[in-house]
């Protein structure tokens, strides 16, 4: 038989077989080597005829095409799957969902399950060891396509660009020979508004946020629509649903309207809305999850209680700040950690893992002997520092001392320097004349006397020897010196005995200058320099007892008074008044 006689005898067969109909058959997209918690599945009841029926452990199911969808899989999905066609019906297909969570984990790396028609974004695959080796792979409707991925950072991660090429939906995963990672589907809308929930199925017991987006731009105002009934702004933040722990109630056809301006393109751009496709959520219990407890201080147990007898091991993972979680090489239930940061394991099932732990955060204890030590260390050594100037200020102060009491105190002198206390102004009284030697006895030979302060700041002085006359008025005794706004202090310029004839000669005169008068003296530096009369010191010719001249230079009979801020003064007396002082005696 040639060639044609083949070709036409196999054509011929296959319309036979058309007309009596092919007897269906049961498969599986994507063909995952093992179905996990969570994955999207299609399953498709091949040949002709019509219609179509589907039936599940036997029971008939009211689906009647060509495909059925199965999203977010559970054991619960477990079963045996039959369809029909003409009147004829497959062969059992079995579906086993293993309560377990694949060897490696794919996920977007910004954004949801929804994008905007001919967009893409990369999936991200984590591997616990090598990302060599492993391949992707992605089926749109029905075709299948390899993906190779860029294995980037210590291999332990590969990216893969995610794009839908005008399909309505498509399944990504990647595989490295039996291991395989979840699978992640993504789905096209027309619409500039899209909700978009997460590309993981939404487990038992956690955070799911629903986000409503406008393409090119974000929503002013959104409402959220569950099965078309509208959902209260209760749990609502401007343009997301946050639901904080899901239940299986919360399973159903999400939708929402979106209130947008493209305010980029124009500040005084129309305000516009719309609404968004129909995406459906699904609460599901997941694969059970471990637990990760402290036994001692630096000791941790990992375990689960509702895992398959065949967890036997697990894995233990350590994460520090700004660096990817890795894989320690203990696989024992207790582990001792000597580093700080975050400690997670899960169980190994076999075919896959246990759900990840919880996260427990150790910290190194400190060991506080080096600080101690060092704190006690920086105290005595401010000590010694204390110590050390106090030390060297005492010395300096004694120096000073001993310095000051050379130089005040003169060897036979009649004088010594005067300390100012309490503000008061002490005056040496000096060799007292016969009249006021038993006044100056009963007080201090050649002693001190205060000059008290009066509130106005007035300067009070010895008035010097007095007559008879000015016993009565001041015996020894002070008349304060106004102090006038240019700070000028006042002196008593003579001896009583100017006042007697400045008395007899006229009132004009012996106002100004008998009775006692004062002349200010002029503030100059430091000190205030002052005559004292003594027996040592030289009377010039035509001047009376008790007067005044100006102090010489070092070694003659003067003192230094010492007063607040300094002020020095010199005793102003012109030759005038020393002339007339003359005539006065005579």
């Amino acid at each position: 038989m040639d060639m044609r006689s083949l070709l036409a005898l196999s054509v011929l067969l296959a319309l036979i077989r058309e007309e009596k109909g092919e007897k269906p058959a049961v498969s599986i997209l994507p063909r995952f080597p093992d179905v996990f918690a969570g994955d999207d599945v299609t399953l498709i009841c091949k040949g002709g005829g019509e219609p179509i029926k589907w039936f599940i452990n036997g029971d008939p199911q009211s689906h009647q095409g060509s495909s059925m969808l199965l999203t977010a899989v559970t054991s619960k999905n477990n079963g045996i799957y039959e369809c029909e066609r003409g009147g004829s019906k497959s062969d059992p297909y079995t579906l086993t969902v293993e309560e377990l969570e694949p060897h490696a984990q794919l996920s977007p790396s910004i954004g949801g399950a929804v994008m905007s028609k001919g967009g893409g974004r990369n999936l991200v695959l984590y591997v616990d060891d090598d990302a060599y080796g492993w391949k992707c792979f992605v089926l749109r409707g029905e075709s299948g396509f390899v993906l190779k991925p860029d294995v980037q950072k210590n291999n332990k991660m590969a990216v893969i660009y995610a794009e839908l090429n005008e399909a309505k939906r498509a399944t990504f995963w990647c595989k490295n020979g039996t291991r395989r990672s979840n699978a992640v589907t993504l789905k096209m809308t027309d619409l500039k508004v899209m909700l978009d929930p997460p590309a993981a199925p939404a487990l038992l017991g956690e955070s799911v946020a629903l986000r409503c987006e406008v393409w090119g731009g974000k929503a002013e105002k959104a409402t959220f629509y569950k099965d078309n009934k509208t959902i209260p702004d209760t749990h609502i933040t401007k343009d997301t649903y946050n639901i904080t722990s899901a239940t299986e109630a919360d399973s159903g056809q999400y939708r929402c309207h979106a209130t947008y301006r493209y305010n980029h393109i124009s500040a005084d751009a129309a305000r516009q809305e719309g609404d968004s496709d129909a995406q459906e959520l699904k609460v599901i219990g997941g694969p059970p999850a471990a637990t990760v407890e402290s036994t001692s201080q630096n000791n941790l147990k990992c375990f689960c209680r509702n895992c398959p007898d065949n967890c036997k091991s697990c894995y233990w993972y350590h994460t520090l700040p700004n660096d990817p979680r890795r894989r320690l090489p203990e696989n024992t239930d207790i582990i001792t950690v000597k580093e700080g940061g975050l400690y997670s394991c899960r169980r190994v099932c076999g075919k896959g893992f246990s759900r990840f732990s919880n996260v427990y955060s150790y910290t190194e204890p400190v060991n506080v002997l080096p600080i101690v030590v060092a704190a006690i260390l920086m105290v005595l050594g401010v000590l010694i520092v204390v110590l050390i100037a106090l030390k060297r200020r005492r010395r300096g102060g004694s120096s000073v001392q001993a310095t000051a009491q050379a130089k005040d105190k003169t060897t036979g002198g009649d004088y010594e320097q005067i300390q100012l206390t309490d503000q008061a102004v002490y005056h040496t009284l000096g060799e007292n004349t016969d009249k006021d030697k038993a006044k100056a006895k009963a007080e201090a030979e050649g002693g001190y006397e205060a000059l008290k302060k009066r509130q106005e700041e007035a300067v009070y002085h010895t008035l010097g020897e007095n007559t008879d006359k000015d016993k009565a008025k001041a015996e020894g005794g002070y008349e304060a010196l106004k102090k006038r706004q240019e700070d000028a202090v006042y002196h008593t310029l003579g001896a009583a005995e100017g006042q007697g004839q400045g008395e007899g000669q006229g009132q004009g005169q012996g106002q100004g200058q008998g009775e006692g008068g004062y002349e200010a003296l002029k503030s100059v530096k430091v000190e205030v320099y002052q005559t004292l009369s003594s027996a040592d010191s030289k009377t010039p010719a035509g001047e009376s007892k008790g007067g005044y001249e100006q102090l010489p230079q070092k070694d003659k009979d003067y003192e230094a008074v010492a007063v607040e801020d300094n002020p020095y003064e010199e005793l102003k007396a012109g030759q005038q008044d020393k002339k007339q002082m003359s005539k006065e005696k005579e």
